[in-house]
């Protein structure tokens, strides 16, 4: 029998994969902590220690189910710091017949392994993973010949072809989508869930790393990391939104508040992205709670919580593998801008801005609309290189894996890849913040001035966003609003608008 050597990646930790159904002598496992793997963007502590304890947590339970396996730790005297030269260490050292793998999520792992194993001329086998509902190239064949790809399209797609909340070949309601129910903003009374935390010492992960001199950013509490790292863990989070949050997610998702960080989310991303779930164990367990739970649970909360989990999350996917690589050098606005220092401390006078940055760098987590109209529409609107907006985000959350991350930012925050994913650029004044938060309440700035003293940056900004891209999105009926609105101002007041926003973009900073 040949002496199979299988690599294991630190966010394929999928327990129920056919590989580990039995153990077998002859093959032997080999996962790895990597220098590489830390640097290729500056990782929230809490990001590294995440990915690491829950590889360590994965190394431990295949050895206890009676499987061998090989983990270099990083700071471990045999760890050569690579993928490629601890494999062919192995090979020469234990005489290795061959060599599997699990296919890659990112790119550039796919490309580095690839790469290698043709290289090296050894006999090899890639596996899938086992986890996505749709194929790599399932997004470029449902979209074949269009310029752009509708994710709502895809969506319907993925509910009829897995038989998801349908009936009879139609969708169970009649209706496909709730998005315009899952809009509200927190009611003043009303009484947030109790968000469920883990409580790891990571103490030694945290040492590790100081030792290693890994750079990091954000904070953490050694001794009470809040994060799930193993399967049964991720499996009593989702217990715990379906019980707790599930009946009002939809309609408060979009919803910001400097009062709680989580409100109705479900925090199952990293869960998710590190394979520890299934998103289609995900989707059963959800449908079979709501329908035990049909007096107490709305449709619209369960429809935008699967969306979420069929159709955005997989759509990203498939446009991250029709687009590479080239979607990581699209920049359709042509911005240039450089991101303001806040964005790594915090220290800023919008208090918008200061609460979600804070939050990220405290907890490594922001929901959605955080992420998307706070940081991503301020970015957007600044003018920042979608480069420096791309280390950002794969760098501070948890959740980050550049194949759900760098698409989510070009395509859908920063509209740099020119309408591939998005139909619109997500901007917006200070309206849509003070709408669905109480970050503009005791804001230093003022959210009702466009220019002058302590006008909001938001405002003229945004009207500066629209006036100098006039040329490549005045012919968006998607945005259409926002050119009739300014061709209603003054020559005067489009002067002091963009004389203000000329003095926030140079002083970004100092905001």
């Amino acid at each position: 029998m040949a002496r199979t050597l299988r690599l294991i990646l630190g966010d394929q930790l999928n327990y129920n994969h056919s590989w580990f159904k039995e153990s077998d002598a002859n093959i032997t496992y080999i996962m790895m902590e990597i220098i590489p793997e830390t640097e290729y963007v500056t990782h929230h502590i809490q990001k590294v220690v995440g990915f690491f304890s829950a590889m360590r947590t994965f190394a431990n339970h295949l050895t206890e189910n009676g499987h061998k396996i090989i983990y270099f730790r990083l700071d471990g005297p045999e760890n050569l710091q690579s993928f490629e030269e601890n494999i062919i260490s192995l090979f020469k050292d234990k005489n290795f017949d061959r060599f599997e793998y699990m296919q890659p999520d990112e790119y550039r792992l796919d490309r580095l392994i690839s790469k290698f194993v043709r290289k090296q001329k050894m006999p090899f086998e890639v596996f899938s993973t086992k986890h996505f509902l749709a194929s790599r190239n399932e997004v470029v064949d449902l979209f074949r010949d269009r310029k752009q790809y509708l994710m709502e399209t895809f969506y319907r797609h993925i509910r009829k072809k897995f038989d998801i909340l349908m009936e009879d070949g139609e969708p169970l309601t009649g209706r496909w989508n709730y998005d315009s129910e899952n809009r509200s903003a927190l009611p003043m009374d009303i009484k947030l869930p109790k968000a469920l935390f883990f409580k790891h010492d990571v103490t030694e992960l945290v040492e590790m790393f100081q030792k290693m001199k890994v750079k990091t950013i954000g904070s953490i509490d050694k001794e009470k990391f809040p994060w799930p790292i193993s399967r049964s863990e991720s499996q009593k989070l989702l217990d715990h939104f379906l019980e707790n949050n599930l009946s009002k997610f939809g309609t408060y998702q979009d919803a910001m508040t400097s009062e709680d960080a989580y409100l109705y989310h479900s925090r199952l991303s990293f869960a998710l992205n590190t394979k520890m779930l299934h998103p289609m164990e995900v989707v059963n367990k959800t449908v079979k709670h709501w329908r035990k739970n049909e007096d107490k649970i709305k449709f619209a909360q369960i429809e935008g919580f699967i969306r979420q989990i069929i159709g955005w999350r997989e759509f990203m996917r498939g446009v991250y593998w029709a687009k590479m690589p080239q979607y990581e050098h699209t920049n359709f606005l042509n911005h240039r801008h450089k991101l303001p220092d806040f964005y790594w401390t915090g220290d800023t006078k919008m208090n918008c801005m200061k609460h979600v940055v804070n939050q990220s760098l405290d907890h490594a987590y922001a929901h959605h609309i955080q992420r998307l109209m706070v940081t991503g529409n301020f970015a957007n609107l600044l003018g920042v290189h979608p480069d420096e907006v791309d280390k950002w985000y794969l760098g501070i959350y948890i959740d980050a894996i550049q194949w759900v991350e760098i698409t989510n930012t070009r395509g859908m925050s920063q509209f740099a890849d020119g309408g591939v994913v998005a139909t619109k650029p997500y901007v917006s004044t200070s309206n849509y913040i003070n709408k669905m938060s109480n970050y503009c309440s005791g804001c230093y700035y003022v959210r009702t001035r466009r220019y002058g003293e302590k006008a909001c940056p938001f405002n003229s900004l945004y009207w500066d966003f629209f006036d100098r891209n006039k040329r490549v999105l005045e012919n968006n009926p998607r945005v259409g609003m926002a050119y009739r609105n300014l061709k209603t101002m003054s020559a005067v007041e489009i002067a002091e608008i963009k004389k203000q926003a000329k003095y926030y973009k140079e002083n970004s900073d100092t905001l």
